[in-house]
């Protein structure tokens, strides 16, 4: 496995919006004989999932006083605060030799959950719950996200060392809908952190010291130094930089994508949470979004380009998505529970 780091010139790189472009370019440009570990690390950001509304999600007002960015990244999931005291792992793996990890967390967590042992982290403390969450004693420690594209499995997840739960309340607006499923009260009493069950003798450990460590426990390896390492060409940073000012330092990629609607459905299902925004005029569908922290294998823009001129009736929604397997853009749903769900608001029908 390669191990490329958002080092440029030498130095670290902590501007979020290019250190998801790195990742962006890499996993659609980048071909190796192996797969590919990414590290990163960054300056104080929100990032929020490809389907998520911006607006629903942060406390603006916090973030522009406390100079927190706010980035989006091309997977599904929910929106997380990162910072530079905890560093974050993502993965490019080939879809035909990963064993079918697409969708399997707790085979993508086992290698952390490894190395954390040997931490002296107690093992029966850690374990992989819910839909995408590393939990240790009961709280949060890590969230995942993956998608497919091109033949390989994009998966990422940070791992808490030392988290700012002060910025974490702040700068998230929680869905209430997922706070009430998981009967939680604040966002700190759900967020874990490592540190404190380290043995004695790691506790003082520093994040590059800790980082050092799970490199060496992902990659098979006795020293950092010894790691298979793919070092940005030129030629791949001024093509990063493109993407960088075009998609991730763009308002219309990190903010524009969403806009508020006449009626909005919310709901709760085992794959996540699921929003739709609707528009209808003389009975049908005028415009449509989707928003929400569920994972797929296909953008939604598809789904709401199928509902586009449909009439507001059960029978005419269940025919305009029959020919979509809806597991593709959302995870396990049926196609009979999502049009119930988009019914289940009474709006005009005529």
């Amino acid at each position: 496995m390669y191990l490329i780091e958002p080092k440029r010139n030498g130095q670290w790189v902590y501007d979020p919006g290019v250190s998801m472009a790195i990742q962006d370019y890499v996993k659609n440009h980048i071909f190796l004989d192996e797969d590919i570990l990414f590290t990163y690390m960054m300056h104080p950001v929100v990032q929020i999932g490809k389907y998520q509304n911006a607006y629903e999600e942060v406390n603006q007002p916090y973030m522009d006083e406390h100079g927190i960015q706010i980035v989006r990244r091309v997977t599904g999931g929910g929106a997380i605060y990162l910072d530079d005291r905890n560093m974050s792992f993502c993965f490019l793996m080939d879809v035909n030799q990963s064993n079918d990890i697409f969708g399997n967390y707790k085979r993508l967590y086992e290698p952390a959950i490894e190395a954390l042992k040997k931490l002296g982290v107690d093992e029966n403390l850690l374990e992989q719950k819910g839909r995408n969450d590393l939990v240790l004693d009961g709280k949060k420690i890590s969230g995942a996200a993956m998608t497919v594209e091109k033949g390989r499995v994009y998966a990422g997840y940070s791992l808490l060392t030392d988290p700012n739960y002060e910025a974490m309340v702040s700068a998230l607006n929680p869905n209430m809908k997922k706070l009430e499923s998981h009967a939680i009260q604040s966002v700190r009493s759900r967020v874990g952190s490592i540190r404190p069950y380290l043995a004695p003798e790691y506790q003082n450990m520093n994040v590059w010291e800790f980082t050092d460590y799970m490199l060496c426990e992902l990659l098979g390896i006795d020293d950092v130094s010894e790691a298979k390492r793919y070092e940005l060409t030129e030629e791949d940073w001024a093509n990063i930089d493109q993407l960088t000012a075009e998609k991730y330092h763009n308002w219309d990629w990190n903010y524009g994508r969403f806009q508020q609607f006449e009626y909005k459905m919310t709901e709760r299902f085992p794959v996540g949470t699921i929003t739709v925004g609707l528009v209808v005029k003389q009975g049908k569908i005028a415009d449509v979004q989707i928003t929400g922290d569920f994972f797929g294998k296909k953008d939604t823009k598809e789904i709401e380009a199928a509902l586009m001129g449909v009439r507001l009736r059960k029978a005419d929604i269940l025919e305009a998505l029959q020919p979509f397997d809806l597991s593709d853009y959302f995870g396990n749903i049926s196609t009979e529970e999502f049009v119930s769900f988009l019914m289940s608001e009474k709006v005009p029908t005529t």
